[in-house]
């Protein structure tokens, strides 16, 4: 059995001339109700008389171009009321007379072009029409009678003309709707590009500086190359994941893929800066929220820039990080110390520091820890989070170093 739904996506598949053609039809069967005989639109007081072989095609002539009133509304237009004034000289006085004014709203509605001129040549129509009917008429139709019967005309073309202004409207809304989708979706894009180049390219980058001192000891360069190689895997995967979100046909990403990074990613994060050489302090409080939706992935990305920073500007120097889950919100907290010219912050091991570049020198910090290290990517956080209703901070330490803070509602939707 066919359902409803079948049944209407059946019919707003056919053609639209199809689908116009059953008003037409109604209306020319309803004039020939005995009921509705001479029950039409009048005009020009003249007698109504009785249909005849002349009335059978201005009957149709009023009445079946209302199957083209969307595809071709000027035409509609004009064969209906050629027939409409057919209809009124001979006194049919029909209901096919009707199909005037819902013909004076399609075209109202869907012409397209040159509408002024086709709204002043029919109403210059009108006026010998006007003319002829009062002469033939028994005087009594007066001329505010044919004002008032224009007016309503008038009113059914303006009819016609709101509807398609709306129609514009919404059509004009949608697109603003739809750019600003696209908008924001390269936006977020770009974003992850940032994250995840920026991140992993700095990583890749330190390690390989690193590895031209270790030429004496095979064993940690060899460490070192590995970590370069692991790094750029993880790259090359999270470029194939974005890549994917632009062209979900092909590779990984494609439609239906979390964006949220897997559980542990956290840890494979902080160890792939230790590996850089930078003494990392990982604490984890709570457990994840189900579902926490976004706040997963933007603690990520605060965790990935803040780290990429210290990478970046305080090489060396003693970073930690606490990420603490709660219920209802996820806080972010990484303080990296101020640049320790002494040489002793790369050479922690365990948690604090481990990893083959971890043994690099001095030459590898920065003389201060930079707030605009960031750049797009403390910016892009900041509108994250806030995004999400949370707070984000970015700022100096007394000590020299640089702490970032976030506090990110846990549950908004991916």
């Amino acid at each position: 059995m066919i359902s409803p739904r079948q049944l209407s996506d059946w019919w707003h598949r056919l053609d639209v001339r199809v689908r116009d053609l059953p008003l037409g039809l109604l209306v020319l069967a309803g004039s020939f109700l005995p009921a509705l005989h001479g029950k039409g639109t009048e005009v020009g007081e003249l007698p109504t008389r009785p249909f005849d072989a002349w009335a059978l095609l201005v009957l149709g002539l009023e009445s079946l171009p209302l199957a083209v009133r969307r595809r071709w509304p000027a035409v509609c237009l004009t064969l209906v009321s050629l027939g409409f004034a057919v209809d009124q000289l001979r006194g049919y006085h029909a209901v096919a007379g009707t199909a005037l004014p819902l013909a004076l709203i399609s075209t109202g509605a869907h012409l397209e072009g040159r509408r002024r001129a086709a709204a002043l040549v029919f109403s210059a129509a009108y006026v010998p029409l006007a003319v002829a009917l009062y002469r033939l008429g028994s005087g009594g139709e007066t001329v505010t009678g044919f004002v008032t019967f224009y007016l309503v005309l008038v009113l059914a073309w303006g009819a016609g003309a709101r509807l398609r202004g709306s129609r514009i409207a919404e059509a004009e809304q949608r697109r603003r709707v739809a750019e600003d989708t696209r908008s924001a979706e390269r936006t977020r894009i770009a974003r992850e590009l940032h994250d995840v180049v920026t991140h992993h390219v700095t990583a890749m980058v330190v390690q390989a500086e690193a590895a031209r001192y270790l030429t004496a000891a095979p064993e940690r360069l060899d460490q070192t190359l590995t970590a370069v190689s692991d790094t750029g895997r993880r790259a090359i995967a999270d470029l194939r994941h974005l890549l994917g979100l632009l062209d979900p046909g092909h590779g990984a990403g494609r439609g239906g893929e979390v964006r949220t990074p897997p559980a542990g990613r956290l840890l494979t994060l902080v160890e792939q800066t230790r590996q850089a050489g930078q003494p990392v302090e990982f604490t984890k409080e709570g457990a994840p929220t189900q579902p926490a939706g976004s706040a997963d992935l933007v603690a990520y990305r605060v965790v990935q820039e803040a780290l990429t920073n210290a990478l970046k500007y305080a090489h060396g120097s003693r970073t930690s990080v606490r990420v603490r889950h709660s219920e209802k919100e996820i806080t972010v907290e990484v303080d990296t110390a101020g640049p320790d010219t002494t040489g002793a912050g790369t050479t922690g091991s365990g948690t604090a520091g481990s990893g083959a570049a971890g043994a690099g020198t001095g030459r590898f910090r920065s003389v201060s820890v930079s707030p605009e290290g960031g750049g797009r990517g403390l910016a892009g956080l900041r509108e994250r989070v806030t995004v999400l209703g949370g707070e984000f901070s970015a700022e100096p330490a007394t000590d020299g170093g640089f702490t970032v803070r976030a506090r990110i509602p846990a549950g908004n939707p991916a």
